[in-house]
């Protein structure tokens, strides 16, 4: 299949690049700086440099590229500026989805998050009630209801990613913080799931049936289970311990399991060991 990857040299992105071309599709990849072009065509991707933000410029690519699918990678959470992502999964996804809808695209892929639904027993799967008081549903459920008006979608609603290039990576933020003591540890509800578990789920749901699945490993936990864990993964002192502004809810991945999803880390705790350790 040829696939328009929006977003391909955001963190996931960069995992998934590789992992399309290996199964034989053709990618085309976008990036709003000139400067990442040749990494991407390094890798196997045709890059296009063009901003979700210009209406024109992102039909335009769409309908260029001529693409079998379209996946939305898109983040716009680098300096942790929640407002602009929250932009972005509103603004950027209806450009994405017109353009998508405008270049006769029957299927998209698109990243959402795991940790919005409302507190209740056990874990929750993809028919759970939402949380509509989390400060971030407005942006999600924009971004969902955007999606789900091409023909064929999936919502990959992902845990908390950990691994090469993300928050809670040596060099990361998270860990900067951790390492200050600034990163405390509560016990609300949390899902986590490595990114490269996340990159390989958005292959698969290539050929998935419309709807959301949770991505997320096999062990929820609270923030007093995986955060020390996450600490002492890049060396940091044990985190102060913090009330819970929420408590949410553990989130099940049968769905993505039942539908051929193996996470190679189905567990944060020798995940995050193993993703930040030496070596």
């Amino acid at each position: 299949m040829r696939i328009f990857l929006a977003g391909a040299t955001g963190v996931i992105g960069r995992q998934l690049v590789p992992l399309l071309r290996g199964a034989g599709h053709e990618v085309v990849g976008t990036t709003r700086k000139p400067a990442r072009a040749e990494a991407l065509a390094a890798a196997g991707a045709e890059p296009v440099v063009v901003d979700v933000y210009d209406r024109d410029a992102i039909r335009d690519a769409v309908t260029a590229a001529r693409p079998d699918v379209v996946i939305h990678q898109l983040t716009d959470l680098a300096d942790q500026d929640f407002a602009a992502n929250a932009r972005l999964r509103t603004e950027g996804t209806r450009n994405l989805v017109d353009a998508a809808l405008a270049a006769g695209v029957k299927r998209i892929v698109a990243q959402s998050i795991a940790w919005i639904y409302a507190p209740g027993e056990g874990p929750a799967d993809e028919d759970a009630p939402l949380d509509m008081e989390l400060p971030a549903i407005k942006g999600v459920m924009a971004l969902e209801g955007a999606v789900a008006e091409l023909p064929e979608w999936v919502v990959l609603r992902f845990g908390r990613l950990y691994g090469p290039g993300t928050w809670h990576a040596p060099d990361g933020e998270h860990a900067r913080l951790a390492r200050a003591g600034e990163f405390p540890a509560t016990d609300e509800w949390d899902a986590l799931v490595h990114v490269a578990d996340a990159a390989a789920a958005s292959l698969l749901a290539l050929d998935w049936p419309a709807g959301p699945v949770n991505v997320v490993d096999d062990e929820p936990a609270r923030g007093t289970q995986w955060i020390p864990v996450f600490c002492e993964s890049v060396g940091a002192p044990p985190p102060p311990v913090a009330d819970a502004a929420r408590v949410g809810r553990g989130v099940s991945n049968a769905l993505a399991r039942a539908r051929g999803w193996e996470p190679r880390y189905p567990s944060w705790r020798e995940g995050l060991r193993e993703a930040n350790g030496p070596g």
